[in-house]
C-alpha cells in the first residue's frame, strides 16, 4: 500500500542570493529560482557524523519513511549533491524525500567532505583551471589514477554497506542518483562500478568527452550497460566550453546508448516543457530528457520523473545479465500522435515512425516591407512541406490542378481544404481562412504551412525550434537540444 505525499508550507526567502543558506538548516524556509527549488527541511532527516574510510569523519544524512517497519526489503536511493552544496541540500533542493514518502524506499544523502567537492575525473583543461582556489572556493582535486582509491567513492560504498546492515534494503534495487557535479559523480561510479546498482541517474552534470572517449574514440568503461537517466536544462552551458555544450550533451548521450546497445530509434515524448526521449538497449535502455526554459539545476520534479519512469520499473540482475525493466509506474512510451519534422530534411517522424517526403520541408518567411523602396521585416518563420505530406498524415484524399500549382484536401471529417500558389489564405467548406503565409510551388509540388493547418484546422500544439517543427494533440514546448536530437539523430540532416 502506498502512503501519501505531504507538502508543507514554507517561509519564502526572495532576498536569497546565496548558493546554500545554512540557514534553511532545520527551519521552514524556501527558496526559488530558475535552477533550484527548495522544500521545507524535512523533519524526518537524521543526520550522521562517523568515520567510515581511515580516521576522517564523514557527514550524512538519511531519510527513512514513516512506513518503513523493517518487515519487507525496500529499494535504496543514494542522491549525491551538487558541486559547493550539502547532504542536507541536497534533500531539500530535490522531491526524493517526498516519493520516498508515497512508495516506501529510504534515501541516502552523503556529503562530500568539508571541502563540499567531489573528487571526479576531469579533462586536463578544466583540471588545471580550478587546480586552486578562486574566489568562489571552488578547486578540483587530481583524482587518483585506479577509481577504487578515490576516497568519495570508498566512502560512497562504505555507506551503503553501512545502510544494508542497518536496514532490510533489496540489493537488487539499489539506486544511484546526482545533480551538477553529484550527477558528473554518479556517472563516474557508474562507468566503473555500475554492476553494482539498478539504475543511474543526474541532472545537470555533464561529463567531459575526454573523460568518456580515448584519443582513439573508444569507450572508457569498465562495469558495462546499465539503465541510465541525463536530464539536461536547456539554459545550461559548460564552464570553459560554452560554445560546444550541445556537442558535450550529445557525446554523454552517445556514450550511453552505445554502452547500452541502443540501436533503434528513440521514441519522443514533449510534456509541456519535459521533451523526453525513450531508448530501448539490447543490454540496458537509456533516457534523456531536456527541461525548456531552466537554468543549471534540477526541477522540482526530477525525482519524481526518474521514479515514475525508469527506477520504479528497473532491478539489477545479480548474475550480470540484462536488467530486468519491467512495467514502471509511467511507461516509457512517445507521444501516440506527433510529428516532427525539420528544414532541409525529406523525411519527418510521424507517432515515432520515420516517413519519407516527396521533397525537404523548408522554412518561409513572411515579410513587411516598408514605403516604396524601403527594406524587409521578417514577421514569422513557418516550416514548409508537401501537401502530399499533409495528405498522408491526414489520411485525406488528395487532387491536384493546374499542373500542381492548386491542391484540394478532401479531409477524414468530410470538410474540404483547397490551396493555390501564392495565395495567402485557402478556403475550408467554401469559407475563405487567411495563414500565416503564402502556399509555395517548389520542386514541381505545392509547399503549404504544415503547422497552420493542425493549429486552426485541428486545434493542436506546434512548437518550432532551431527550425525543428513538434506538433501534437497536446501542450508541448521543444527545446533545443531536443530539437538537435531529432534533426540529426532521427532525420538524419542538417537544415539547409
Amino acid at each position: 500500500m502506498k502512503g501519501n505525499i505531504k507538502i508543507v508550507p514554507g517561509t519564502p526567502n526572495d532576498d536569497n542570493r546565496e548558493y546554500l543558506p545554512e540557514a534553511i538548516k532545520h527551519s521552514d524556509m524556501v527558496v526559488n529560482e530558475n535552477g533550484n527549488n527548495s522544500l521545507v527541511y524535512p523533519a524526518r532527516l537524521q543526520e550522521f557524523t562517523e568515520a567510515v574510510v581511515d580516521s576522517a569523519p564523514s557527514t550524512w544524512y538519511e531519510y527513512v519513511p514513516a512506513s518503513y517497519d523493517g518487515s519487507r526489503k525496500v529499494p535504496l536511493v543514494v542522491s549525491l549533491h551538487g558541486g559547493l552544496m550539502t547532504g542536507w541540500g541536497q534533500a531539500i533542493y530535490s522531491s526524493w524525500t517526498l516519493v520516498a514518502d508515497r512508495e516506501g524506499f529510504i534515501v541516502l544523502f552523503p556529503d562530500a567532505g568539508a571541502r563540499r567537492i567531489w573528487i571526479v575525473e576531469t579533462e586536463k583543461k578544466t583540471l588545471e583551471a580550478f587546480s586552486k582556489p578562486n574566489p568562489e572556493g571552488f578547486y578540483l582535486h587530481t583524482p587518483p589514477e585506479d577509481p577504487a582509491d578515490n576516497r568519495d567513492i570508498r566512502v560512497i560504498f562504505s555507506l551503503i554497506e553501512k545502510m544494508k546492515q542497518k536496514f532490510n534494503i533489496d540489493e537488487d534495487r539499489i539506486f544511484l542518483h546526482g545533480m551538477s557535479m553529484g550527477d558528473i559523480m554518479s556517472s563516474q561510479i557508474a562507468r566503473y562500478f555500475g554492476d553494482r546498482f539498478a539504475g543511474q541517474a543526474g541532472s545537470a552534470g555533464v561529463t567531459w568527452p575526454e573523460v568518456l572517449w580515448d584519443a582513439e574514440g573508444r569507450i572508457r568503461n569498465r562495469s558495462g550497460p546499465l539503465s541510465v537517466w541525463q536530464t539536461r536544462m536547456d539554459y545550461d552551458s559548460i564552464p570553459l566550453h560554452e560554445e560546444e555544450t550541445g556537442e558535450f550533451v550529445r557525446l554523454n548521450r552517445e556514450y550511453w546508448k552505445q554502452v547500452n546497445g541502443c540501436r533503434s530509434l528513440p521514441e519522443i515524448k514533449i510534456e509541456g516543457e519535459n521533451n523526453f526521449a525513450f531508448y530501448r538497449g539490447e543490454q540496458a535502455d537509456f533516457v534523456f530528457l531536456e527541461v525548456k526554459n531552466r537554468d543549471h539545476g534540477q526541477t522540482f520534479d526530477d525525482a519524481e520523473l526518474v521514479w515514475d519512469y525508469l527506477f520504479s520499473g528497473v532491478r539489477r540482475d545479480p548474475a550480470g545479465g540484462r536488467p530486468d525493466c519491467g512495467p514502471s509506474i509511467l511507461p516509457r512510451k512517445g507521444d501516440a500522435w506527433a510529428i516532427a519534422a525539420a528544414a532541409g530534411c525529406d523525411r519527418a517522424y510521424v507517432h515515432n515512425r520515420l516517413v519519407d517526403m516527396s521533397g525537404p520541408a523548408f522554412i518561409h518567411r513572411s515579410l513587411k516591407y516598408h514605403g516604396l523602396n524601403g527594406g524587409a521585416i521578417v514577421r514569422g518563420e513557418y516550416l514548409m512541406t508537401p501537401v502530399s505530406f499533409v495528405a498522408h498524415v491526414l489520411e485525406a484524399e488528395l487532387a491536384t490542378s493546374h499542373g500542381g500549382l492548386a491542391a484540394e484536401l478532401k479531409l477524414k471529417d468530410g470538410r474540404v481544404v483547397q490551396f493555390a500558389r501564392g495565395n495567402v489564405g485557402c478556403v475550408v467548406d467554401n469559407r475563405v481562412r487567411a495563414m500565416y503565409c503564402e502556399a509555395v510551388f517548389r520542386g514541381g509540388e505545392l509547399y503549404v504551412p504544415i503547422q497552420w493547418i493542425f493549429q486552426r484546422l485541428f486545434d493542436y500544439h506546434a512548437s518550432m525550434c532551431d527550425h525543428v517543427l513538434y506538433i501534437t494533440d497536446h501542450p508541448a514546448e521543444l527545446s533545443k537540444h531536443m530539437a538537435a536530437l531529432i534533426r540529426d539523430d532521427i532525420l538524419g540532416a542538417s537544415p539547409r
